[in-house]
């Protein structure tokens, strides 16, 4: 995994908990559920190019 994609899914993951704190300040719950999503979407963004490097080896 380049160290690209690496800020990029930390960065995607970083929103996402931000996502979720304002959700939970304004109660909004919508939004604090896209912030789990979008968290979760990063994780799995992550696990994926590491398998991926793992076949590449």
């Amino acid at each position: 995994m380049s160290a690209a994609d690496d800020a990029k899914h930390n960065a995607e993951k970083a929103g996402g908990k931000i996502k979720e704190g304002v959700g939970k300040v304004t109660d909004d719950e919508k939004l604090e559920n896209e912030g789990r999503l979008d968290q979760a979407k990063a994780d799995l963004k992550k696990a994926g190019d590491h398998v991926k490097d793992a076949f590449d080896e």
